[in-house]
């Protein structure tokens, strides 16, 4: 399938939904998972949450321990200078990613499609997870909003 190439990407962490947009319109919308606790602001490592803000996806990994993934640009400025003031680690490593590359049981695929699983990244079924991957250049912008 030929996608055109995203300008923006747009996440409603409460709906779990991640959508692709060109010139200001929506041209895909997926359904997503997210951390293990995903209300709020992602503010240290080990929080289990998802970033909210505006970032921008920067790199990509074709062999990471997911199927597929694509970096975000968290934590910027503000989010390090805040884990630093309360002497804490903010955390790294957001990815938007597919399903873990060990998990191949049909039972483990229905359960990922039911709750949020990740440890803060934004999760999508592999098959989503390529075209996300052919619309999306590094460089385009991510905002995840609440």
């Amino acid at each position: 399938m030929d996608l055109p190439k995203a300008d923006r990407v747009l996440v409603k962490k409460s709906e779990r939904k991640l959508l692709l947009y060109k010139d200001g319109e929506p041209f895909r919308r997926y359904d997503i998972a997210l951390g293990d606790n995903p209300k709020g602001h992602k503010q240290f490592e080990g929080d289990e949450k998802t970033p909210e803000g505006t970032y921008v996806l920067d790199w990509r990994n074709q062999n990471s321990k997911f199927y597929r993934s694509i970096h975000i640009s968290y934590p910027n400025e503000q989010d390090q200078a805040y884990a630093l003031s309360q002497g804490r680690d903010p955390g790294g490593m957001i990815m938007i990613h597919g399903r873990p590359n060990k998990s191949r049981d049909p039972v483990s695929a229905w359960v990922l499609d039911k709750v949020d699983w990740t440890d803060g990244c934004i999760a999508v079924k592999n098959d989503e997870m390529d075209e996300i991957w052919a619309a999306i250049d590094n460089g385009t912008p991510i905002e995840i909003h609440p």
